[in-house]
């Protein structure tokens, strides 16, 4: 008894070899991926849910003033004023902004075109409102420009460090409640925030070792 064949006479059947499965670790790659989105969207509903008439206006005027990093820049200008160590605070944690932010748009945002979170499905009240941004929604800039500064000027002037971070924990906290990013676009932006300071600090080390005498307050 012969195989059945197709119109061209092929024995594999009409639709031709079943695909293989894919391989095992891309299976758990993609069940762990899908769980952290499933843990993600629960946290962002839970923000969208939970009743903040007093934090509103506060967390909405703050993620407002942190686009361009508005408020990291106006401290870096006050630092500027100071002494040598918040002078040096100053250019320091300004170059941590720019480090995360180049690195945000140019790397982040391209390599991860995750869409923004649905508001309105997620009944985010008005009163929180932030105009959304278009570009994708991984990692938070605005996240990733305050953690750097507050990362980089804590360094160079311990004092400014806890008064910083929760600044930044704050501006990053924001962009959930406001409702434009998951929480998971902030942990990222934080986490890249962290090494646009160490990069920035690490550039500036240099100077300080070729110049021993200009910045030895620091």
């Amino acid at each position: 008894m012969t195989e059945p064949t197709n119109a061209d006479g092929d024995t594999r059947g009409p639709l031709g070899p079943a695909p293989a499965p894919a391989p095992a670790h891309r299976r758990a790659v993609a069940a762990v991926l899908g769980d952290l989105r499933a843990v993600d969207g629960a946290l962002y509903a839970a923000v969208a849910a939970t009743s903040t008439p007093t934090l509103d206006r506060a967390l909405r005027r703050l993620s407002h003033a942190a686009d361009h990093s508005k408020v990291s820049l106006g401290i870096a200008a006050a630092l500027a004023l100071g002494g040598v160590r918040a002078r040096r605070a100053a250019l320091v944690g300004v170059g941590a902004v720019a480090v995360a932010s180049a690195s945000t748009n140019l790397l982040g945002k391209r390599l991860v075109h995750r869409a923004r979170p649905d508001r309105e499905a997620a009944r985010v009240t008005v009163d929180r409102y932030v105009p959304m941004p278009r570009s994708a929604s991984f990692p938070s800039g605005h996240t990733a420009a305050a953690v750097a500064f507050a990362t980089a000027v804590g360094v160079v002037l311990p004092e400014a460090a806890v008064p910083l971070g929760a600044l930044a924990s704050a501006v990053g906290y924001s962009r959930v409640h406001t409702g434009v990013h998951y929480p998971g676009d902030v942990a990222a932006g934080a986490v890249l925030g962290i090494a646009s300071a160490a990069a920035a600090l690490a550039a500036a080390a240099p100077a300080r070792v070729r110049q021993p005498n200009t910045f030895t307050a620091w």
